[in-house]
């Protein structure tokens, strides 16, 4: 290449950048914070590797340390993922995870062999010990080996029981030892008899009493201190802390540290395509940043700008995002973005965040009203588009009611059985209340959002539209029902099948306290629709599709729980109030009732049963099954202003 011609490229690189740095918005020192803030995140020892909960990786060389598992009959495995449904698969009942790495306590049941695995990590140190169970078979092995991951260079030995690690730049070197009842050293691999603990040291030299002290300082520092600051509400907050931290992990790809909704989903079980080792779906991950918020501000951040940077070409969120470049470009879903943000925000005050994002979630607020509207109010959809990867979800769906419903997050609800789909808007014919309210409440937020960051125009515009949707949302009660009802706009008649979205108008604060408590004492505390032992069912109990019991029809979701009680916070007559408390007492019994059994939170629940695991297509360890502990936190006062409300 010409001289000339090289230094006239490297200048308009250098004018670039400028011009990105000196943009006048911070968003430019916004982005600078934020990646100091992942690299940050993205060290020492953890369970990062999606594709085994029983790999310890040290970040960021990318090096492991890998457990595999042997059974006498020379069976041997090396799956190992919480609520593993694959026959013959290893079950993993989780213990304590702390998200840094600090402590983790996991048992492995497979073959007759069951066996806990502990780990305790400060910076470069790691102290693992596996502890046979009672009753575990005789004969098993224990296979451990150190390896690189992810295409990293590490230089590795091992000799006998011991291991050395240095790191690819050659100023780091780790030894460690795998100490119990050696058998052999066979092809780097150190294998040991599971019939007595083994201890693995990596970066000191502990004897097995030693090892054992170390770990139970670990477990205390970690579980004490949560116990005696929740009390009695520890397991709903163990639950929901314990979920996202087995499910974090970080994703060489993208060079980041996410939370996706569970690691099965991310490589895919029978049947089911392996996604690359990560997938992001959009509601999920905002809900996931509001839990993580609770006590981990770099992983709420992590997760809220993440999803946030999926925002595709078209301007919208997707409804998921996985790697090369792989999401759906067809169809967003609910705008609950601002919702988790604003109250990250609330706890943090860091505008920086705010100045990060609001581009986009400006674009995203805007496409809702430039691309699904009609009749003045929002339809979900599905848009045509030009494949980029040519996968599954890029051809099946698009420009159809189903690619709607898709985008609606209740794939299979009821409430879009034989709604037509208009192929030239790419809409549903129905103005969906769910939809509208989601969206007041999202214009509602933003508004604030450009508030704090000086956006006075934009602030007007945002208001501007609520008012014109929530004026024309309020046209969608039905005064003989005292309900708000979804809207065919082929027909112009009420669709009368409903679910818990149809609740969301208090999200939006559209209904006055007597539309309010009419709306939840004729149709919430209904025993015939929503209410009863478990509640609350995505179809209500006297529609036909109830007592289908499969997905989004008839079971009670997390996310529906969450909404509509936040949507109750925002009116506090007493008798609101009352409904309130018992709403948030029966959605933590509800998660307890698996959690203190069994340790696994569902995707999903049976309404009649209460049961997660009495259908196949419910994920036994899927994060937003947590909210309902969430719920309950927060009525219990330990996020919350009594009075606030969402918008505190």
């Amino acid at each position: 290449m010409d001289k000339y011609v090289k230094y006239l490229l490297l200048f308009s690189i250098i004018c670039l950048a400028s011009c990105r740095e000196d943009d006048g918005t911070g968003a430019a020192s916004a982005r600078r914070k934020y990646d100091e803030m992942q690299r940050s995140v993205a060290r020492g020892w953890n369970t990062w590797d999606t594709r085994s909960v029983l790999r310890h990786v040290l970040l960021p060389y990318g090096v492991a340390i890998d457990i595999n598992i042997a059974s006498s009959d020379g069976k041997r495995t090396d799956r190992f993922f919480i609520g593993d449904r694959e026959e013959g698969a290893a079950q993993m009942r989780p213990g304590a995870h702390s998200y840094d790495g600090y402590y983790t306590d996991i048992t492995a049941s497979w073959n007759g062999l069951r066996l806990r695995v502990e780990s305790a990590a400060d910076s470069l140190s790691n102290t693992l010990m596996i502890t046979p169970q009672e009753g575990s078979a005789k004969g098993g092995k224990l296979i451990i080996s150190v390896r690189n991951l992810w295409q990293r260079a590490n230089r590795i030995s091992t000799a006998g029981n011991r291991f050395s690690i240095q790191t690819i730049a050659g100023n780091l070197t780790l030894d460690g030892e795998v100490s119990g009842k050696y058998i052999e050293n066979k092809e780097e691999e150190i294998i040991l008899s599971a019939d007595e603990p083994v201890v693995i040291n990596c970066g000191n030299k502990r004897d097995a009493g030693q090892a054992r002290q170390y770990i139970d300082e670990h477990y205390h520092n970690f579980v004490s201190v949560n116990r005696e600051k929740y009390g009695e509400c520890y397991e709903e907050y163990n639950a929901m802390q314990n979920v996202l931290a087995w499910d974090n992990i970080y994703d060489p790809t993208i060079n980041k540290v996410i939370t996706p909704v569970s690691r099965i989903w991310n490589v895919g079980w029978s049947n089911s395509p392996d996604l690359g080792g990560f997938v992001l779906f959009c509601w999920d991950t905002w809900f996931a940043s509001m839990m993580l918020s609770v006590d981990s501000k770099e992983l709420a951040y992590a997760n809220a700008v993440e999803i946030t940077r999926g925002l595709t070409e078209q301007g919208f969120v997707p409804n998921f995002y996985t790697e090369s470049n792989y999401k759906s470009r067809d169809r967003s879903q609910p705008p609950v973005g601002t919702l988790a943000v604003w109250n990250i925000y609330q706890k943090y005050k860091e505008k920086w965040l705010l100045e990060l994002l609001y581009d986009d979630f400006l674009k995203w607020n805007r496409w809702w009203d430039g691309n699904r509207k009609t009749d003045g109010l929002l339809c979900w959809g599905s848009s045509p588009f030009e494949p980029v990867t040519y996968r599954y979800w890029e051809l099946v769906g698009v420009n159809e009611t189903y690619g709607g419903a898709l985008e609606s997050g209740l794939d299979n609800s009821h409430m879009y059985d034989d709604i037509p789909f208009d192929k030239e808007k790419h809409q549903q014919r129905l103005n969906d209340v769910g939809l509208n309210s989601l969206y007041i409440m999202d214009c509602n937020l933003l508004a604030r959002i450009a508030d704090e960051l000086g956006k006075k125009e934009d602030a007007k515009e945002l208001r501007r539209r609520s008012r014109e949707y929530s004026e024309r949302l309020a046209g969608l009660w039905d005064e003989s029902a005292s309900f708000y009802y979804n809207f065919r706009t082929d027909t112009k008649e009420f669709s009368r099948r409903t679910s818990p979205t149809n609740f969301y108008p208090l999200l939006a604060e559209t209904p006055d306290n007597r539309q309010a408590t009419e709306m939840i004492q004729k149709h919430l505390i209904n025993p015939e629709e929503f209410w009863g032992d478990w509640v609350i069912p995505a179809t209500p109990r006297n529609d036909p599709a109830f007592k289908d019991n499969t997905y989004w029809r008839g079971r009670i979701w997390a996310p529906l729980n969450f909404l509509v009680y936040m949507g109750l916070r925002n009116y506090n007559t007493p008798e609101i109030k009352e409904v309130r408390r018992q709403f948030a007492g029966k959605s933590k019994e509800l998660l307890l009732k698996s959690w203190l059994s069994d340790g696994y939170v569902f995707e999903n629940y049976n309404a009649t049963t209460g049961q997660g695991d009495d259908v196949t297509n419910s994920d036994k360890f899927y994060h937003w099954g947590a909210l309902l502990g969430y719920i309950s936190l927060i009525e219990q006062g330990f996020y919350y202003n009594e009075t606030a409300g969402i918008y505190e």
